[in-house]
């Protein structure tokens, strides 16, 4: 049995675009009788059949773009969310939400879920449990489907794609001189598993920091904690056994969480040990003291990713260009837990 092709396989196979491809076997007058003739036989003799999904796309927009985020409780993906759907919603596009909850299949399933005609197009955060597991199949199969994706934050070079980033590496490397401007030298690094990328890049970026300012990296100042236990116990250890005088946190969540436990451990926030966190959300502007932080500017992402996906989706002619990584440049925002 012949396998399945795609659109794609026909244009690589035949040396022709895919557009010429979807022309040639809609018998388009753009293409002449030759061309078409060519396709339309390999087409036949490799039984090839429509996508229902990539007919959809091509023959009507729906007007509707998906959105898969990780979760919903982290402030940086609400904003992220609020900036695609802003854009969205100014070029005439709705956006339907999924949450992956950091699952693999439920990435998947809400996939599989809105690519059936529903949406246009997808904007995309990868799940910790992809990451993981370094299985994109699900994505190369949209892709090939003709279905454009955009990725942001937590991408991978593996997909072919538009994606949306940010300066990870350069801001933990500047978060990291500003507690050397403040006299720091002992400066822990509390972070995740390797697997997520933002965790990787920002990790680099610390020690790039402490090259920088000719201090010497050293193990036992940097804590790795899984993402979804409760890491209190961990924590607790590591700042009992280690002496800290400033500590750069991956995530809100492990900044704030960090400073609770060195405050009930009878150290002072920053007199003892600074902190620095990611995402300038809530707790980070409620904590006390209040957090210094690294801008993520997720609005400004999420226009980002929603542009880059509309434009591709709008312009035909882009099909053929080349995928773009657009940067987004953090500010770090310094308030009551360094010293300024």
């Amino acid at each position: 049995m012949k396998s399945k092709i795609t659109l794609k396989d026909i244009a690589k196979e035949l040396d022709v675009s895919i557009s010429t491809v979807s022309k040639a076997l809609k018998n388009s007058k753009e293409i002449s009788k030759e061309t078409k003739d060519r396709i339309k036989a390999f087409a036949k003799f490799y039984n090839y059949r429509p996508n229902n999904i990539a007919l959809s796309l091509k023959n009507r927009r729906t007007k509707n773009i998906g959105v898969v985020i990780p979760d919903i409780v982290h402030h940086f993906f609400t904003t992220v969310f609020r900036g695609i759907e802003k854009y969205a919603n100014s070029m005439g596009y709705n956006v339907i939400i999924c949450i992956s909850d950091e699952s693999f299949d439920k990435e998947v399933i809400n996939m599989e879920m809105l690519a059936n005609g529903s949406i246009d197009g997808f904007i995309l955060s990868l799940s910790a449990e992809t990451q993981k597991k370094n299985d994109f199949t699900h994505l190369k199969e949209l892709l090939d489907q003709g279905i454009p994706i955009v990725l942001f934050d937590r991408i991978t070079q593996e997909i072919a794609c538009d994606k949306v980033i940010l300066n990870d590496f350069e801001i933990a490397s500047e978060a990291v001189s500003h507690f050397v401007l403040s006299g720091a030298k002992k400066i822990a690094l509390i972070t995740t598993e390797r697997y997520f990328n933002v965790s990787e890049n920002r990790k680099n970026g610390y020690l790039e920091g402490l090259k920088l300012n000719n201090l010497k990296a050293d193990d036992n100042l940097i804590l790795t904690l899984p993402h979804n236990k409760d890491n209190t116990d961990l924590i607790t250890k590591f700042f009992q056994n280690n002496e800290v005088e400033a500590v750069l946190c991956v995530n809100e969540i492990f900044a704030v969480q960090c400073m609770g436990i060195i405050q009930h451990l009878g150290y002072t926030v920053p007199d003892d040990i600074s902190i620095i966190g990611f995402t300038d959300g809530i707790l980070s502007q409620n904590s006390s003291p209040k957090l210094s932080t690294v801008a993520q500017h997720g609005e400004k992402m999420g226009e980002k990713a929603a542009k880059l996906l509309i434009d591709r989706i709008e312009s035909a002619e882009m099909e053929e260009e080349p995928f773009r990584t657009e940067v987004i440049n953090a500010t770090l925002i310094k308030r009551g837990s360094t010293i300024n």
